[in-house]
């Protein structure tokens, strides 16, 4: 039985054969079929219009030389393997068409050299800007990782509140630059800050890292809000330089409908309430964050009523200073009461896509948008729906209460009509 079995086992072998021989020559198949896909079509267009010419025309000797335009533009436009694809498809075509017109055998051998000259430098053209490619990639790869690393994404819920942030670099290229913010749960409530570096590149990134660092540690170690606001002032002295400072808003919710402010040179938040959008300004403005020495102002304690319905927006003079043609100055105010509703991140988005539409599709500055929001529990939200009619007055929103002693939050209940 053995036996009879043994002359199947024999075919099989030559049942594969031919299957061997087809993979055998598939890898050639592929790799023609990869130089085919590597091809841009845009210079064999040019190079096939070339002969076509040449065809209706009758004088190949004048065109021959126009073939050397495929490789070329191949260089500019895809990779190694297109480039040696259309200047082998040239080459061929010049061959085909000068011995058709009978060019001498001399003549033809300059120009199928120059061909073959312009397809090896396409070809080292092409490679060295892939290279360049590559290299960018990883720049802006690492531009990415630097960005969730420092502007780390803020969660749509923290603690008791709605959030949602948008940020924008100035640069077309850029991930991150000079704006800085961020929002964290502590032992302490949540605590917020928005700031604005002066200048731009590297080095405000570096300084925007360095106060978002000392601010995440110094918001959960330091029970006061003030306290935060001394150890970031305290960092910047030892490491700024002496014309470098910071302006921001550094924002606090110990307890339920309070929210603690203090404004260190930076633009008014704009407060939300009942449809209402209203600029959050301070009686006692206090110099940005790194030029304390300069000035005997010290930061003073805003403690605003919070109640649930109520929106805050924080952001940066990339918005309000965006200019259009006329060199009008970006309406944010009026911009956030057209586009309320009850959802942060779509209130954001419908700003920032007008804001685009002011400047003409591009800011000439970073540009920074936080929206805190409040939700309201077991009722109807009372926030402005996107359609809804814009407030005709914007009027200004006085600090409800500086602290100054022990009746401050009495105060700042028996004022909270006031906003």
């Amino acid at each position: 039985m053995s036996h009879a079995r043994q002359p199947g086992r024999d075919h099989r072998p030559v049942r594969k054969c031919p299957r061997r021989a087809g993979h055998a020559a598939s890898p050639r198949v592929r790799r023609l079929a990869h130089l085919a896909a590597g091809t841009p079509a845009l210079p064999v267009l040019i190079v096939c219009v070339i002969v076509l010419i040449d065809l209706v025309d009758g004088r190949g000797r004048i065109w021959l030389p126009l073939l050397a335009t495929g490789p070329a533009l191949a260089a500019a436009t895809s990779g190694v393997c297109g480039v040696v694809g259309v200047g082998l498809l040239a080459a061929l075509l010049g061959a085909t068409i000068g011995v058709r017109h009978g060019v001498p055998a001399s003549a033809l051998a300059v120009v199928l050299a120059a061909l073959v000259t312009v397809t090896l430098a396409g070809a080292l053209a092409s490679a060295l800007r892939a290279r360049r490619e590559r290299v960018l990639a990883a720049v802006r790869s690492v531009a990415e990782t630097a960005q969730h690393a420092l502007l780390k994404p803020v969660p749509e819920a923290v603690g008791p509140f709605q959030a949602a942030v948008h940020y924008s670099a100035a640069a077309a290229e850029a991930r991150i630059g000079g704006d800085l913010y961020a929002l964290i749960p502590t032992p302490h409530g949540v605590r917020l800050i928005v700031g604005d570096v002066r200048g731009k590149g590297l080095p405000a990134v570096g300084t925007a890292a360095l106060v978002l660092g000392v601010f995440r540690e110094a918001a959960h170690d330091e029970p006061d809000l003030l306290d935060v606001v001394r150890r970031i002032e305290r960092s910047l002295a030892r490491n700024l330089g002496y014309d470098d400072f910071v302006t921001a808003v550094v924002a606090g919710y110990p307890e339920p409908g309070r929210l603690e402010m203090v404004n260190c040179g930076h633009a008014p938040p704009l407060l939300v309430r009942d449809g209402e959008v209203a600029a959050v300004e301070t009686d006692r403005p206090a110099p940005p964050l790194g030029l304390r020495a300069l000035s005997d102002e010290t930061p003073s304690l805003q403690v605003l009523s919070f109640a649930e319905g109520d929106q805050l927006l924080l952001y940066t003079d990339g918005v309000t200073e965006a200019r259009d043609e006329g060199r009008e100055f970006y309406p944010l105010a009026e911009g956030l009461a057209r586009h309320l509703c009850d959802e942060p991140a779509r209130t954001l988005a419908a700003v920032h896509e007008e804001l685009l539409a002011h400047v003409g599709g591009r800011l000439h500055d970073d540009a920074a948008l936080l929206l805190l929001r409040k939700p309201v529990a077991g009722r109807a939200d009372r926030a402005a729906r996107p359609d809804g009619p814009a407030p005709t007055g914007i009027p200004a929103v006085r600090p409800l209460v500086d602290l100054a002693g022990p009746d401050a939050s009495d105060a700042a209940g028996d004022r909270e009509g006031a906003v």
